[in-house]
């Protein structure tokens, strides 16, 4: 299974970048690229904190699929 995140098209309709994200959330950018890519998986606080900063719940931001 791969978590699919929609960061990007959030961080793209709030016109924020990586760096104001991660500032946000209190992680570095890097966080957040590697996040975007499937790289890493946030812990439970950091998907909340992520979901919270777009006013949406974890569920909408993060899914995982079968890849």
């Amino acid at each position: 299974m791969a978590l699919q995140t929609k960061m990007k098209e959030y961080r793209a309709k709030f016109d924020m970048n990586q760096g104001d994200l991660a500032k946000l959330v209190g992680v570095r950018r890097e966080t957040i690229g590697h996040l975007e890519k499937g790289k890493y998986n946030p812990s439970l606080k950091l998907a909340f904190d992520i979901a919270k900063v777009f006013n949406t719940t974890v569920d909408e931001m993060f899914e995982y699929t079968n890849e």
